[in-house]
């Protein structure tokens, strides 16, 4: 029995020991901290440079008290594992989540001034395209008007179809009247002359 807990024991001291090694994890400096890079794996000394919240690096190898860990640029080093997280910071992912609005922010003002002069010269086009139909509809009233003005006019034609034209009745009015002028004289002067025995007296 006392060798059973001795060796569970032994077995738990090496498991503390023991450095947890999770090679090619990426983990990040949590939320409102600077955390410390040390050549050291104890991290003593002084510090090869200073971290905030949400830098990014890679887990080389870790036990419960430190990390040997990569940075982007390369530079490698040691950290308190303490302070590292599994998921991304709070603060890294509004910093991203701001940077994706402002990108499509612009994207969209990009987007507006692109189709701001298609969508005026499409105004012009509609705004000429309600002026022809204006003057399409007075046309249309125009056209209205000339076909009764017509439709009267026929109808006068219709009426008066089997009469003279008036210039012709002017000129047979005159002719008569010139006819009988003359026909009214020649009677006289035979008269007279019947009267006086052959001889025209005036």
């Amino acid at each position: 029995m006392r060798n059973t807990v001795c060796g569970a024991v032994g077995i738990l001291t090496l498991l503390a020991l023991a450095p947890v090694t999770a090679l090619g994890d990426t983990a990040y400096v949590t939320d409102n901290l600077r955390l410390g890079l040390y050549e050291a794996e104890d991290t003593s000394g002084r510090a090869l440079q200073m971290m905030d919240s949400g830098q990014a690096m890679e887990v080389l190898s870790r036990d419960r008290n430190y990390a040997n860990v990569r940075l982007p640029d390369g530079t490698e080093g040691w950290v308190k594992a303490a302070y590292l997280v599994d998921e991304k910071p709070a603060k890294l992912i509004v910093a991203e989540i701001t940077a994706e609005r402002d990108a499509l922010l612009a994207e969209l003002e990009a987007t507006k001034r692109a189709f701001a002069e298609p969508a005026a010269a499409i105004q012009i086009l509609k705004d000429d395209a309600a002026t022809f139909d204006a003057q399409l509809a007075a046309a249309n009233e125009r056209i209205v008007e000339l076909e009764a003005t017509v439709a009267s006019v026929q109808g006068i034609e219709e009426q008066y179809r089997g009469s003279l034209p008036l210039n012709w009745v002017a000129i047979a009015i005159a002719v008569c009247l010139i006819g009988g002028i003359l026909l009214g004289m020649w009677w006289v002067d035979r008269r007279s002359r019947l009267r006086h025995g052959g001889i025209r007296i005036y």
